[in-house]
């Protein structure tokens, strides 16, 4: 007996990414198979309410959600239940940090993704570079500071240029480049409006290589790597979100052993932080002293039809659609 499962796709959230997920949730929309699942959609606002969203897809691409039609849900549990799984497409902090897959989990609720604690780990830069560490993968220098730190002994221990970054964040919202101390200081001043604990890293001239991690029954599936070409000088919210001169692509002129090993080490960690479902797994290649670099996690990355993870998975022989539904059936 054919079943259709019934889905809520769960987008928005107290985030800097809210919008960002927006745009995600329309792509999963727009290309889910609607002869094999039932699906609502429900939008939770920057205080955190949760609304059902039925109306024009372009208020998500808008981002002006909220205009549109929407219904309170007042008994968030009870509606859960509802559903045979949830796709939360919550980008960030709130949404991606764990914090809503621990509500999941609690009322034994399906999801697609990463389960609480390997999505804590992963939001979390600086408990995940501890992991990285373990497993032996080479990272850029880098130093982590809190509340109390020396300018100068930053300098000292990195020396120019540096990355500035919030230790809780993505879609590359709160980082800057510095490249003196004055820029330095302003540059921690904009990380700590996102987060107390704060990562410095030492620039390097590299190539940003990104790894799409699927896991599809027992299998544990890595495409090749895509790259990034940023239309700045480093890949900030700038060069992803606005300026259309950046662009992704896959590229034919890495050497084997480079691919294979960026394959086996988004595979090692995949498996070492007990993710679930999916992931894209970003790392540095200098390839003047063929060395790579782990960058970051991300356990539910840039979703739109455009966004690397699906390019990627497209790219071994995987379409969109197909994703949306392993995705779904694996919950």
């Amino acid at each position: 007996m054919f079943f259709i499962k019934k889905v809520l796709i769960l987008f928005g959230g107290k985030s800097t990414e809210h919008y960002v997920s927006c745009k995600s949730c329309k792509s999963i929309i727009e290309n889910i198979d609607k002869k094999l699942f039932e699906y609502e959609v429900v939008g939770i606002d920057f205080d955190n309410t949760w609304y059902k969203f039925s109306d024009d897809l372009s208020y998500l691409e808008k981002g002006n959600w909220k205009d549109a039609n929407i219904l309170k849900i007042d008994n968030i549990i009870k509606y859960l239940k509802e559903f045979d799984v949830v796709f939360p497409i919550t980008h960030g902090n709130n949404g991606e940090d764990g914090k809503l897959q621990g509500l999941l989990e609690l009322f034994n609720v399906k999801f697609v993704g990463c389960k609480t604690l390997s999505s804590s780990i992963g939001m979390d830069k600086v408990i995940s570079k501890v992991i990285f560490d373990s497993l032996n993968i080479n990272q850029v220098p880098y130093l982590v500071i809190n509340e109390e730190y020396s300018i100068s002994d930053i300098i000292k221990k990195l020396q120019f240029p540096v990355i500035v970054k919030p230790a809780n964040g993505g879609s590359s919202i709160g980082i800057s480049k510095a490249d003196n101390k004055k820029e330095l200081i302003k540059a921690i001043k904009e990380a700590k409006k996102y987060d107390d604990k704060v990562i410095i890293e030492k620039f390097i001239i590299a190539r940003e290589l990104e790894c799409a991690v699927l896991e599809n029954k027992k299998d544990i599936i890595c495409s090749n790597p895509g790259e990034i070409k940023s239309a700045n000088e480093f890949y900030d919210y700038d060069a992803k979100y606005v300026n259309e001169t950046s662009y992704t692509t896959i590229p034919n002129d890495l050497k084997e052993d480079v691919v294979n090993k960026i394959k086996d080490y988004s595979k090692k960690i995949f498996k070492t932080l007990n993710c679930s479902g999916y992931a894209r797994i970003d790392f540095f290649y200098d390839e003047e002293n063929e060395k790579i670099y782990i960058n970051e996690i991300n356990t539910i990355p840039g979703f739109t039809s455009i966004s690397m993870y699906p390019k990627l998975i497209e790219s071994i022989g995987i379409t969109y659609t197909d994703l949306i539904t392993i995705l779904i059936n694996n919950a």
